[in-house]
């Protein structure tokens, strides 16, 4: 889906225009660009979270010469899937965890009445 495409969808699913949807969007977009930028988090409960990371230096090989190259530290945008987003892509994931993480209790006896 390309950005053209998601306006399209948010706006046959809000009551919107396309024009409206593609202000929001590019105005969201800027919002965590911007947050970035500076350092900061952008968390959207049950979506994801989006993190600057800072990526060491290391060195490489052209694959064509095999000569060592030295590729600079850098920082790099990163994001993360929360919770609500994981499970919505990979239902059979959570059900599989549901599965394993079911304990099974000990029968308790009956105590007996006086």
């Amino acid at each position: 889906m390309n950005k053209e495409e998601l306006v399209s969808a948010i706006a046959a699913s809000s009551k919107m225009t396309k024009k409206d949807v593609g202000v929001v969007l590019d105005a969201t977009l800027k919002c965590v660009t911007d947050a970035l930028k500076d350092q900061d988090k952008v968390t959207l409960v049950g979506f994801g979270t989006f993190q600057v990371k800072d990526r060491a230096a290391r060195e490489g090989r052209n694959p064509k010469t095999g000569a060592v190259l030295k590729i600079p530290a850098k920082r790099v945008p990163v994001f993360t899937p929360g919770k609500g987003l994981r499970e919505s892509v990979s239902p059979t994931a959570v059900v599989a965890a549901a599965a394993t993480s079911v304990v099974k209790k000990k029968p308790v006896a009956a105590k007996a009445k006086k």
